[in-house]
């Protein structure tokens, strides 16, 4: 028996220009995974595709977006309706920025502006002890640099959800809730390129925050750790599927 998709949830577009240079949010994901799973399904709720049962799919990546959760796009509630279904199934889940803000809107967290303006660049994240024993985490060491690029953020957690990783900027980058289902306010599917470009696209909105584009564009640095997470989630999925045949 074959085992069902992992799906990719894509939830928006980056920008038109590094698009075309580069790919988008989904191709950046695929990468990242190196092959550990194959088969593989996208789908773009905000264009009008369907979400499919729990029983359909082996996992779900939400993206990232430049749309936001406080907005209460039809959409974007759509999938928030959708979510817990999928936790409660314990299909496994990573939400990446605007997909970890929905998780947590979703299971009953608070999203609202953050608290910095943005947070964007290279930065550093600690763990925190609880992630030595998370099945996505455990490989990771006490602090990690990731690439960050968001201007809201989980302010609340949702009831049951375990902190894994935060910083002073960001006090909620990572939480997992259930059994398999993780939020990273981080990018781990970006490089430095792709850091270095929303860096300048956005260099006004750093410079409204109060914050200097060029010096945070001076710290930025590849992200292994970070990235290793998306591969290690895909085993995961890939592992429970083999189970589960």
């Amino acid at each position: 028996m074959a085992m069902k998709p992992l799906l990719i949830l894509k939830t928006g577009e980056t920008m038109p220009g590094l698009q075309r240079r580069r790919g988008d949010f989904e191709d950046w994901i695929i990468e990242g995974f190196e092959g550990a799973i194959d088969d593989l399904a996208v789908a773009a709720p905000h264009r009008g595709d369907r979400l499919p049962l729990s029983e359909d799919i082996s996992g779900v990546v939400i993206t990232g977006s430049h749309a936001m959760v406080t907005d209460r796009a039809a959409w974007s509630e759509r999938i928030a309706a959708w979510i817990p279904k999928i936790v409660a199934a314990e299909v496994p889940l990573l939400g990446i920025c605007f997909g970890h803000q929905l998780l947590a809107h979703a299971l009953g967290g608070r999203v609202a502006a953050c608290a910095i303006g943005v947070e964007i660049g290279t930065v550093e994240i600690r763990l925190r002890r609880q992630a030595g024993d998370d099945i996505l985490f455990q490989h990771l060491p006490e602090r990690i640099h990731v690439h960050a690029s968001h201007t809201e953020s989980v302010v609340r957690l949702p009831r049951n959800a375990m902190l894994l990783a935060s910083n002073a900027d960001e006090p909620h980058h990572a939480f997992v809730i259930g059994r398999a289902a993780w939020g990273v306010q981080f990018h781990p599917e970006f490089d430095t390129d792709i850091m270095d470009t929303y860096m300048d696209e956005f260099a006004d909105l750093v410079r409204s925050s109060g914050q200097d584009p060029d010096q945070l564009k001076q710290k930025t640095r590849e992200t292994p750790h970070s990235c290793s997470l998306l591969k290690r989630f895909a085993e995961i999925v890939r592992k429970r599927g083999q189970i589960l045949i």
